[in-house]
């Protein structure tokens, strides 16, 4: 599910709101799967409860998952991600995007490349339905 490496320099609970992401976004935890409560994914991990917590609540603000008292963290609506992430998001891509461009890349191997991404995306969507 999530892997933690012990010599990348962000902090472990960052990794693992990355993982929970990345899981996420990817559909492999679809909107409203329950995700495993915090002991269990930290005793899973082998670190502390806390960390896992701190990650829960970060991926809360930014909107990937809601939480009900007593029942757990579920993956929320993707209507649920917040404004200022999406906009995080599109800064990165314009500076990737122009970085590619001076190092070579064509706009038409760009536009294939999203193209690509926005094809998977519908693929995992279809099949979650």
């Amino acid at each position: 599910m999530i892997s933690l490496n012990y010599r990348d320099a962000r902090p472990i609970y960052e990794q693992v709101k990355d993982g929970l992401r990345h899981l996420v976004v990817t559909g492999a935890i679809q909107t409203g799967d329950r995700l495993p409560s915090v002991r269990a994914l930290a005793s899973s991990l082998a670190i502390n409860p806390n960390t896992i917590q701190r990650a829960y609540e970060s991926l809360e603000a930014e909107g990937y998952l809601y939480t009900v008292a007593g029942k757990g963290s579920f993956a929320a609506p993707q209507d649920g991600v917040n404004r200022v992430r999406r906009d995080a998001l599109l800064g990165q891509f314009d500076s990737s995007a122009a970085e590619l461009l001076f190092l070579g890349m064509t706009a038409e191997e760009l536009t294939l490349r999203l193209r690509d991404a926005a094809l998977r995306q519908a693929r995992r969507e279809e099949a979650g339905q």
